[in-house]
């Protein structure tokens, strides 16, 4: 299936690198995400971009998240939270932003946010440049690595359907029942 044309998406995302190596550190760029969620109904996440397996991966997860909490199964409070449980593939928030989080040592991201918020204009506030190397990239055995899916998992398909298992975990982690059967409050 063909993707939306990037106008006519809801969820953007950019890809972006650190202006001076581990600067912002990881709590600045972390107190930067809660300063613009605050009073904000727009979602706005950053990933590393090494754990993003293109264009597809991001629009399924957030799809994913759509419907879930659509349906009432809202498995966290902070929807950007709940994103990257999606995007990881894991129902386990540390396990998720040990796969999709950042770090000071975090090199390349991805800038994602819903509209009316435009990923480009946050950039000056997360002190990141663009850089288009980043982010869209098809997956590489290092992305599926890092989202816990290993050469005996890969070997089964060829390379060029490998988003495919990305996409397949993503799905997964929706059909899974979340704790608590949608208690969170949103």
């Amino acid at each position: 299936m063909p993707l939306p044309a990037p106008e006519d998406r809801t969820l953007r995302a950019i890809g972006a690198r650190r202006r001076t190596a581990g600067r912002p550190g990881r709590s600045a760029l972390i107190e930067t995400l809660r300063a613009l969620q605050a009073g904000s109904t727009s979602l706005v996440a950053l990933f590393d971009a090494r754990s993003i397996a293109g264009e597809r991966h991001l629009l399924s997860a957030w799809a994913h998240l759509g419907r879930a909490r659509g349906r009432g199964e809202s498995r966290l409070r902070d929807r950007g939270a709940e994103l990257a449980l999606f995007v990881a593939g894991d129902d386990q928030l540390p396990r998720a932003l040990q796969k999709v989080g950042f770090s000071d040592e975090t090199e390349q991201f991805v800038v994602v946010a819903e509209r009316p918020v435009d990923p480009l204009e946050l950039l000056a506030r997360f002190e990141l440049d663009a850089d288009p190397s980043a982010f869209p990239r098809a997956p590489d055995a290092a992305t599926l690595e890092r989202l816990g899916i290993g050469a005996e998992e890969r070997s089964g398909v060829p390379e060029s359907a490998w988003e495919g298992l990305v996409l397949e975990r993503v799905a997964l982690l929706e059909l899974s029942a979340p704790a608590g059967r949608g208690t969170a409050k949103t």
